[in-house]
């Protein structure tokens, strides 16, 4: 009963929050945050501590908000690392800080080779003009094929399906490299469609996922968001798409009003894991990153093969894989950062995570997350850790704490092969 109460007060709280958005927003709608603090860091971490900050600004009314976290305490240097420098100077013949490709298969039991017949997409605002460059230097650091215009691997195109012209950049760049190098961790043969919406206002993103459908993906993935709101469910239909799998970030803010369209019946919603290595018959531990979003929805009426008990409405997440961008990937970008770099948050676990959907080969199992929850089994339980760290508490309830089974941060767990896939 009380578990309820406090559900009841949560979702009160989650409509005062949405109403209440436009008074708390960020004077812009998406821009490339640069500021430093010298006191308690927004990720919980403490002055002298690892740390990172959001790669956009919090959304405006009508928009979303990209959902990567750079540290600021890595600056791993430019171009191409380890073996493939050659004759480089020491420091370029080492890998990367941060988790490798080889690194997350190995985290997540994934194989090395499938998904040639796959194309995902991911949807971002604006254009990010060295997108194909930077993803070039990624892959050869780390072995994987080229994927590239060309060899008819990678493809680049506005929210309307052309190549030409592209929007201007709206500061999501560092965004667009996270989303395509944690495609090409998980499945390196797979094709990457990139659709640029021509801004970062929601009607535009949702219109960039239909077109991503049109030129043929098979997953989509979004890596951002927006406070649930009485006005989320005229978008839900862009996001349904029987036969193509739609997967969108849970958000980096904790236990929250729930994000859409992470929260649309229709989406697979990525929650998020801090990784680390260790010495077990797996060689990783996982517990809930503290910053990976989870909410009960207060607008969306619970799926009826979600059957947690706590929550009546759809609960986010559904599934989840690394995002704390102190145990985060290496990621290669020019634009917004300065080379390598270690970057999190939830908008690293839906594109890998779509990138393992299509290492399975069956986008067709995910018209929603009904598959994951009837085979559960075959996935990571992650247990301990939780993301009560936006002032919203659920009392030790599943909803913002990592429990054995199904809870909010990291819904059923994390990929274990592809049996769940």
């Amino acid at each position: 009963m009380k578990s309820r109460i406090r559900v009841l007060a949560f979702l009160a709280a989650g409509v005062t929050a949405v109403l209440g958005l436009a008074t708390s927003v960020a004077p812009t709608a998406s821009a490339v945050t640069t500021t430093t603090a010298t006191t308690a860091h927004s990720d919980g971490t403490q002055p002298g501590a690892a740390r990172s900050v959001p790669v956009c600004a919090t959304a405006l009314p009508g928009h979303a908000s990209c959902f990567a976290r750079i540290r600021t305490d890595v600056h791993g240097g430019t171009g191409v690392r380890g073996p493939a420098a050659g004759r480089a100077t020491a420091a370029a013949a080492t890998l990367p800080a941060g988790l490798s490709p080889t690194d997350l298969r190995a985290a997540y039991s994934l194989p090395a080779t499938g998904g040639a017949h796959q194309t995902v997409a991911i949807v971002d605002a604006g254009d990010d003009a060295t997108a194909e460059a930077d993803l070039a230097v990624y892959r050869t650091t780390y072995g994987l094929p080229a994927c590239t215009t060309a060899n008819g691997c990678f493809t680049k195109a506005n929210q309307r399906g052309a190549a030409t012209p592209l929007p201007p950049d709206q500061g999501w760049s560092v965004e667009i490299a996270l989303d395509l190098d944690m495609v090409s961790a998980a499945c390196s043969q797979c094709h990457i469609l990139l659709v640029e919406a021509d801004d970062a206002t929601t009607d535009n993103l949702a219109a960039s996922v239909d077109e991503a459908v049109a030129l043929g993906a098979n997953e989509v993935s979004n890596s951002y968001g927006g406070p649930e709101s009485s006005d989320s469910a005229r978008l839900a239909p862009h996001y349904s798409h029987p036969g193509v799998a739609i997967l969108a970030s849970s958000g980096d803010n904790g236990f929250q009003p729930a994000s859409a369209p992470a929260v649309y019946s229709s989406v697979i919603a990525a929650g998020g894991t801090t990784l680390t290595r260790v010495t077990n018959a797996r060689g990783w531990s996982e517990t809930a990153w503290s910053g990976a979003g989870s909410g009960c929805s207060a607008w969306f009426a619970k799926p009826a093969w979600q059957t947690d008990p706590n929550c009546p409405g759809r609960m986010v997440a559904d599934v989840a894989a690394d995002a704390d961008p102190n145990t985060g990937p290496a990621v290669y970008c020019t634009q917004g950062c300065r080379g390598w770099a270690i970057i999190g948050g939830t908008s690293a676990s839906s594109p890998f995570l779509a990138g393992v959907v299509a290492l399975g080969g069956h986008p067709g199992r995910f018209p929603d997350a009904s598959y994951l929850y009837a085979h559960a089994s075959g996935l990571n339980d992650v247990v301990g850790g939780n993301n009560s760290v936006s002032g919203m508490d659920c009392g030790g309830d599943y909803q913002c704490n990592a429990v054995v089974g199904y809870d909010g941060p990291t819904g059923w767990g994390t990929p274990r092969g592809l049996a769940d896939f």
